[in-house]
């Protein structure tokens, strides 16, 4: 993750953090200097949790039959930025929508 983490800054890349991501890891801040470095680049978003993505995120677990809000964030996240997703989740994610790009952490 640190390599990613570099990576992603020394190149620009653009990066899209739903905010329930960023709060499920953000476990003690002293600890999470290269993901703080990451989350407030240039080049990264933090996607909030508003009334529209929040009523997807509810349609999304009834329908697969899943209670894991973090993880239908980050599938409709993906879809709508239209990028890959880099995950330790992949069959979790996998189970939520068969047709994103997933790549394993």
């Amino acid at each position: 993750m640190r390599a990613l983490l570099r990576q992603a800054l020394e190149t620009d890349a653009r990066l899209v953090i739903p905010a329930g991501v960023l709060a499920q890891v953000w476990r003690n801040p002293a600890k999470q200097v290269a993901l703080g470095a990451l989350s407030r680049g240039p080049t990264t978003t933090v996607v909030p949790l508003d009334r529209m993505l929040a009523e997807a995120v509810g349609v999304l677990c009834g329908k697969r039959k899943t209670s894991d809000l973090v993880d239908a964030s980050v599938v409709l996240t993906g879809r709508r930025e239209g990028g890959a997703i880099i995950t330790s989740d992949v069959d979790d994610l996998r189970h939520l929508d068969k047709s994103i790009e997933l790549h394993r952490i």
